[in-house]
């Protein structure tokens, strides 16, 4: 079909989506690593571990430790090959967090337990205990040792951040936005995908509408935290916030995303959405997209400012295939593809650094009013689980998940996706079975 074109004379200010728990604040961006052009799709598998250990209690308290700081990779962060090496043996951080956290992790577990015994490997894992819980108990939010301990792990499984109790955005800083800085994770991966069209607001759109991935840069930009606010509550207060972009960076991600449409084989379509022609400095992702599309003739190169995007992602989602933007738009776009996917309930994501250790989680927050009523919808955090398997190269198992998934709503044992509309442990039992029958496969 025909793109159709939009120009608008001015930039309107976005804030980032307002979830529980969302990131207010952010600490200062690490200095630029160099490195390797990143392969789309790591399938890798980490060194043999020993023999697995009965499911573990919750993790003791470690050694007090400053505040993490944002740095390179730690060596522990190590390369991945392939999983069917040493024995198909993964490790995975469990780091359940706030809220809801603990339900819908523990519902993905219980999902990942059966597919690996079913698939055959294992998955030994660290239960770490950080989050407000354990901050107001002891004032330690992410020390240096456990991110050196996560650093060991072939990958992170996060439930959601975030707490009343805390100043709104400080646990995110410490927890979230420490282990993406800590671990360089370049890459923040949405798949948006429709299941089925009943879940769409949108009228007329079927799950072949709604099938595309958003590729976000996860470091830099405005959330990189430089800045801050001057005569704080004083007529003449002053708020600075620098919205920053390397070439490194930007190259990194675009390369990425131009991989994955490759690899992705469907429209094979990329776009990039900024907002160069307001917002000058974007210009660098202009000029550097054209420059690495060269070498992917393959790939149709297609461009949308940010306003512009939001609109035909609402009014025609079955237009984008593979999107690349900055750190700040990707945040707004990607919550306007949860709800045409079917809200937060579903939508996951991957902070990734392609071939190294990696954190998976859904998107929602942390939602402390549902918390222990068992109300929680787990299936984004299941999604994100089937994602983490992805990377670990379990691509067999985490198609299982899909499919369980996938049954469990266009059969309508799942017609809702909202929090209160089935029990949380009804939901993970039910794509649980799915997984251990092969339903939908």
């Amino acid at each position: 079909m025909a793109k159709p074109i939009v120009a608008k004379d001015a930039v309107q200010g976005a804030g980032a989506s307002a979830k529980n728990g969302s990131v207010t604040a952010k600490s200062p961006a690490p200095k630029a690593a160099p490195a390797a052009k990143p392969a789309p799709v790591a399938k890798p598998a980490p060194v043999a571990k020993a023999a697995p250990a009965a499911k573990p209690a919750l993790a003791t308290k470690p050694a007090a430790a400053p505040a993490p700081k944002a740095s390179r990779p730690p060596a522990t962060a190590k390369a991945r090959s392939s999983s069917k090496a040493a024995g198909r043996r993964h490790s995975i951080s469990v780091l359940a967090g706030d809220g809801i956290g603990e339900e819908v992790i523990r519902e993905g577990l219980k999902v990942l337990d059966a597919v690996a015994e079913i698939e055959g490997f294992v998955l030994d894992r660290k239960m770490l205990p950080y989050g407000a819980d354990h901050y107001l108990k002891t004032k330690e939010a992410m020390p240096a040792a456990a991110l050196e301990e996560m650093g060991k792990s072939d990958a992170i499984y996060l439930g959601a951040i975030g707490d009343p109790r805390v100043e709104t955005g400080f646990l995110e800083r410490q927890i979230i936005w420490g282990v993406r800085q800590t671990f360089d994770l370049f890459v923040n991966l949405r798949p948006i995908r429709l299941y089925h069209e009943d879940l769409c607001p949108l009228k007329d759109k079927k799950p072949a509408d709604v099938d595309m991935i958003v590729v976000r840069e996860n470091t830099e930009d405005a959330y990189a935290g430089l800045g801050g606010i001057h005569r704080k509550g004083t007529p003449w207060e002053v708020a600075v916030a620098e919205m920053i972009y390397t070439r490194q960076g930007v190259e990194r991600v675009v390369r990425y995303a131009y991989e994955l449409c490759k690899k992705r084989n469907k429209k094979r379509r990329l776009t990039l959405v900024d907002k160069a022609n307001a917002i000058r400095a974007q210009d660098i992702w202009t000029r550097t997209f054209a420059e690495v599309g060269k070498e992917f003739p393959e790939v149709e190169q297609d461009h949308a400012y940010i306003d512009a995007a939001c609109m035909w992602m609402v009014k025609n989602p079955e237009w984008f295939d593979v999107v690349v933007t900055p750190n700040l738009f990707g945040d707004i776009l990607t919550d306007i593809g949860a709800m045409i996917q079917g809200g937060l309930g579903i939508a996951a994501s991957g902070n990734i650094h392609p071939g190294k250790v990696s954190m998976f989680e859904p998107i929602h927050g942390s939602a402390p009013k549902y918390r222990g009523l068992n109300s929680a919808n787990p299936v984004a955090a299941i999604e994100a689980g089937k994602m983490m398997l992805d990377h670990l190269g379990e691509t067999k198992a985490a198609r299982r998940i899909e499919s369980a998934v996938r049954n469990a709503i266009e059969t309508k044992r799942i017609r809702s996706l909202k929090a209160g509309a089935y029990k949380c442990d009804e939901v993970g039992d039910m794509i649980r079975e799915g997984v251990r029958t092969g339903a939908g496969m």
